[in-house]
């Protein structure tokens, strides 16, 4: 019998008939050593080394360290007599640096840091925000002792010295920023409308390409073009109301192809698709289920763009002109607008120049009240055609 039968003979007469394994018997010098097994450490042991909490700054720590931040820079300031901006300026560094240093040997350092670009945040804001608060103050200041009903409701024809008002200039404004939106939106629109659900290939980047060039395009540049097509046709030293209409469509077209652009590519595939099973047609799918949809941006893009508009004086001092009577045709000599007449009262006031700068004040801040009206307006307007959800 060979050693390897000998070997199995061996092994089977330790395991008995009744099933239960009797471990042959083994020298221990011929087990192999095991090693021993490293002992890990669990997770609540090792939780056991780390702090659960830390240091926090009190609540009036940022109120004291900026206290302290103004004091410091009040001292330095009348030491080295330094203005009001020098002084602003060395009180945020203060408080920029002595807040995140606090927190970082209380706290730690990931608290510092966000003390620190929390400042930061802050101060940009500020500092974007003086400008806007300092512009509206002092036109508010200089400019609402001229506002009365005589200042709404006249015009500037034979007035020398004191009295006359900016209706000529309210009428013009409104006219000619009508007649830019009549031509600007439809055609802005029908644009919008061929890019997302028509355009494809050449044609299309062509004309995604001259919309992007229009929108950088300066408004003298506009203004000059109007006027450079209007002598074609009446002759050198044209100007009408239209004219400045036409200057200002072409810098309103590209801001409401752009934003009706993009209101369309939110509307989602699955509504048109849905009425593409329904067997309607695309033009139809366009009108009655994309435009509906996206009503709410639409109307928006365009209120926001004739704001934009509203305030341009370069293309109007080209085209339109200047005068100091009424004129409600847009198709018939100068016209005055609120951008031109603040313009020409501050450039030519008159003697003596202070009721002329009274005007200039009171005309702007009338324009600036435009403006922020039509903002509101587009926030309404399109809260207003929003979808409706119910929830």
């Amino acid at each position: 019998m060979s050693d390897l039968h000998l070997r199995r003979f061996t092994i089977a007469e330790s395991v008995s008939y009744d099933g239960a394994d009797r471990t042959p018997d083994v020298p221990p010098e011929a087990a192999a050593p095991v090693a021993p097994e490293p002992v890990s450490r669990t997770a609540p042991q090792a939780a056991a080394h780390l702090p659960l909490s830390h240091g926090r700054l009190p609540r009036w720590a940022p109120v004291l360290v900026a206290v302290v931040a103004v004091a410091a820079s009040t001292l330095v300031s009348l030491s080295l007599h330094w203005n009001k901006f020098g002084w602003a300026v060395f009180a945020v560094a203060v408080y920029a640096v002595a807040l995140p240093a606090w927190s970082r040997v209380v706290e730690n350092g990931r608290a510092a840091k966000d003390r620190l670009m929390t400042t930061l945040v802050w101060s940009a804001f500020v500092i974007a925000l003086l400008p806007l608060v300092s512009l509206i103050w002092q036109v508010v200041k200089n400019g609402i002792g001229v506002l009365n009903a005589e200042f709404f409701t006249y015009s500037m024809r034979n007035i020398i010295g004191p009295g006359g008002g900016i209706y000529h200039a309210i009428m013009g404004t409104l006219l000619i920023t009508l007649a830019a939106a009549v031509i600007s939106v439809p055609i802005g629109l029908l644009t919008g409308i061929y890019l997302v659900e028509y355009g494809a290939g050449r044609l299309a980047r062509t004309v995604t390409f001259l919309v992007d060039v229009m929108t950088g395009i300066p408004s003298i540049v506009a203004g000059l073009f109007a006027y450079a097509l209007f002598v074609l046709f009446f002759g050198p030293g044209v100007r009408m109301g239209i004219g400045g209409a036409v200057a200002l469509s072409l810098l309103m077209i590209p801001i409401v192809v752009r934003s009706c652009e993009e209101m369309l590519k939110l509307v989602p595939h699955e509504l048109r698709e849905a009425s593409y099973a329904l067997g309607v047609p695309k033009w139809r799918t366009v009108l009655k289920v994309v435009l509906p949809t996206s009503m709410a941006g639409i109307v928006t893009g365009v209120t926001l763009a004739v704001a934009r508009v509203v305030g341009e004086t370069a293309p109007l001092l080209i085209i339109a002109g200047s005068t100091d009577s009424v004129n409600m045709n847009l198709f018939n000599e100068r016209m005055m607008t609120l951008p031109v007449f603040i313009y020409y009262s501050f450039t030519q006031p008159g003697v003596p120049p202070q009721y002329g700068q009274e005007r200039a004040w009171g005309a702007a801040l009338v324009l600036i009240a435009i403006v922020m009206a039509l903002n509101l307006l587009a926030r309404l307007i399109g809260r207003f055609f929003a979808p409706k959800t119910r929830r």
